[in-house]
């Protein structure tokens, strides 16, 4: 259930091998492809299709009011960008009214001249946003075609055959599939120029979890996003996100990290026998300091630990921790022990 308080719900199609087909998602496509049965019995007349490592706030209800209005076979969201933006992304040429003329998968600069929809604008190209509007029965007609993404080979296949609108949306909108990119956008939502109110009607919300609340002892606190039932003991934290149930020991210093929380409590049973098998407890230990990090959950980071940024940091893999991007991610339920250096 989404909620307490409304009667929709979400159900969670995971991948899966079947006696129709062996392999898992080959694309965006196909990960709709395979579903195909399950999209024929909710016998809709338009189907809505999103990205699941997308941030933003959108009313779906305008974006498909837009699609039956302009008699479109698809719709695609579609946002303003700058040039410098434009070589990353698929541009779409968009006419007055609205259609959309020409696909460009990553443009190179030459190709960039000629794909511009607002000239004259600071932000005069238009870049699919990976979000769609299909007329059903047209999209179970597509799947039946070869190519597993959308973006690559579906659209672009359909241009000149069928009516396809691009629909403007200019809000804010980060593509967060990269670790770097998560990290990013998880700190820009703790800073206070945040593009985002969490605390407004309609905004953002998680899944109830009815935890108790955060618990801050002598702790200093500053553009932080802090999770439900967490407890900190005169730490600093900085520009960071501390999630769900963090236990976060006395003389900590946290800055530019996102932590992911934990999944349970410990019990004074459970300390001490981690006591006796020489564990961290669940958390992060006494005299402890992270800095760019981001810690997976039910992590043990013992005490007097240094995560420590350095410049173009290499890629690295480590039993209880990895290097990515110029970040250190501990793993989900490592064990980093007493005086480690990283």
């Amino acid at each position: 259930r989404r909620d307490m308080f409304t009667r929709g719900w979400v159900e969670i199609l995971a991948a899966e091998q079947t006696p129709k087909s062996d392999g898992w998602y080959q694309g965006t496509a196909d990960a709709v492809r395979q579903h195909l049965d399950q999209i024929r019995r909710s016998r809709t007349r338009f189907i809505l299709i999103l990205a699941g490592d997308h941030l933003y706030q959108m009313d779906y209800r305008k974006f498909v009011q837009y699609h039956i209005e302009t008699k479109a076979d698809i719709t695609l969201a579609v946002q303003p960008i700058e040039a410098g933006a434009a070589s990353a992304m698929g541009i779409l040429k968009r006419s007055e009214s609205g259609q959309i003329l020409s696909f460009t998968e990553k443009p190179t600069r030459d190709e960039l001249t000629h794909l511009e929809s607002m000239v004259g604008s600071d932000k005069p190209f238009m870049a699919s946003m990976g979000i769609y509007v299909f007329s059903t029965d047209l999209l179970l007609d597509l799947l039946e075609t070869p190519g597993n993404d959308f973006g690559k080979d579906l659209i672009p296949r359909t241009l000149s055959k069928h009516r396809i609108m691009g629909y403007v949306f200019d809000g804010y909108w980060a593509d967060i599939g990269t670790i770097r990119r998560f990290y990013e956008v998880n700190l820009e939502m703790a800073s206070l120029s945040r593009p985002f109110d969490f605390n407004r009607p309609n905004s953002v919300f998680t899944h109830p979890r009815f935890l108790p609340p955060a618990e801050v002892y002598g702790a200093q606190l500053n553009q932080v996003l802090l999770g439900d039932g967490c407890r900190l003991h005169d730490a600093t934290i900085s520009n960071s996100v501390i999630g769900l149930r963090n236990i976060v020991g006395p003389g900590v210093t946290i800055k530019e990290t996102v932590t992911m929380g934990a999944d349970y409590y410990e019990t004074e049973a459970d300390r001490a026998r981690n006591k006796q098998l020489n564990l961290p407890d669940l958390g992060i230990g006494q005299g402890t300091t992270i800095e760019a990090a981001i810690i997976d959950k039910n992590a043990r980071i013992g005490r007097n630990v240094q995560i420590r940024h350095i410049a173009d940091r290499p890629d690295s893999e480590n039993e209880n921790w990895v290097a990515r991007d110029g970040l250190v991610i501990v793993r989900n339920r490592a064990v980093v022990h007493d005086g480690t250096i990283i």
